[in-house]
């Protein structure tokens, strides 16, 4: 089969396109021929070796894909069926970036009807981690105030979808009017820009009262720094890494004691089973009403290399050459 491979962690350039025997996959796994990946930031971090985890080696690269069943194993789903999964190519399974690929049963969902295949794989990671991040970790609720910072962005987009379906009210903030407006056609209540307004000083005058979860997609905020903007009782979600190069702000433990304010890590690689085939079920519902669409560029399988250089080029804050969602056709 073809794929898009490494034969050891390391920078882009280790990435190889060509043959690698078929999978042999574990009892009770489904084979899927894939028709489409995506490639993610943490797909980078996983190749490169700065997100630790099992790997086998040759390693195929990607978590996300759409496909069709070929063998269903223990899934129960008919050859044929159109299927996708968001969690290969890390905790000791093979990756998703090859013609045929196994997946355990427990990680493969039903793709709806009628859904584009591209369209439908750029949406999986940002969608999934939005629902497990607000729904497993933040906990948000049916009228609380949720702000997010970097509103337009790919998981920022399904923030605002996530929160508005759980009847949140939702603040966002974007960088000039095109990006700001895309957050308002997503259904966001309050949107600010961050080209000409501090998010903070702003998000003060919008929610006085506080926010009941803060997500910074950007990084740009340090956890400390986003703790007085919460409610009482509120959550900073910390979903990315900080990188401002000015130094992180200082957390003083009294705004956290006196007003039952809490900071929560997460990552969507620590996600269980249950917790993934939970978020599938909404994402599959956004699918098919055709509300979750994301800008993306669609390269080929053989482009894998170029992918992940353009991914990271973005990660460091550099032009990329490609806007939007990567997609690998295969």
């Amino acid at each position: 089969m073809r794929a898009a491979y490494v034969e050891r962690l390391g920078s882009a350039g280790e990435i190889r396109h060509g043959e690698l025997p078929d999978p042999g996959c574990r009892p009770g796994e489904a084979l899927v021929r894939v028709a489409a990946v995506a490639v993610d930031n943490v797909d980078t971090f996983v190749r490169s070796g700065a997100y630790a985890t099992p790997v086998p080696l040759p390693l195929v690269l990607g978590r996300d894909l759409v496909g069709e069943v070929v063998e269903p194993g223990a899934s129960g789903l008919a050859p044929g069926t159109r299927v996708w999964c968001c969690s290969l190519g890390y905790g000791g399974r093979q990756g998703a970036s090859a013609e045929l690929a196994c997946v355990p049963p427990d990680r493969l969902y039903r793709l709806p009807g009628g859904v584009d295949s591209l369209e439908a794989v750029a949406v999986l990671h940002p969608a999934v981690t939005a629902y497990t991040g607000l729904v497993h970790h933040a906990r948000l609720r049916r009228g609380e105030t949720l702000f997010v910072e970097g509103g337009n962005g790919a998981v920022g987009s399904c923030l605002i979808r996530m929160g508005v379906s759980l009847g949140a009210r939702v603040i966002a903030a974007a960088r000039g009017p095109r990006k700001t407006a895309a957050c308002g056609r997503l259904g966001a209540d309050d949107v600010i820009d961050s080209v000409s307004a501090f998010p903070l000083a702003t998000l003060r005058e919008l929610a006085p009262d506080g926010v009941s979860v803060y997500c910074d997609t950007t990084g740009r905020t340090a956890p400390g720094a986003a703790v007085p903007a919460l409610a009482d009782r509120g959550r900073v979600l910390v979903m990315s890494g900080f990188r401002s190069q000015e130094g992180t702000a200082g957390l003083d433990a009294r705004e956290l004691y006196t007003h039952d304010r809490s900071i929560v890590g997460f990552v969507i690689s620590l996600a269980t089973a249950e917790e993934l085939a939970e978020a599938a079920e909404w994402v599959n519902g956004e699918l098919s009403l055709g509300a979750l669409r994301l800008d993306t560029t669609v390269l080929e399988l053989s482009q894998a290399r170029e992918a992940h250089e353009d991914i990271e080029a973005g990660i460091r804050g550099e032009s990329r050459k490609h806007p939007g969602r990567l997609v690998l056709r295969v």
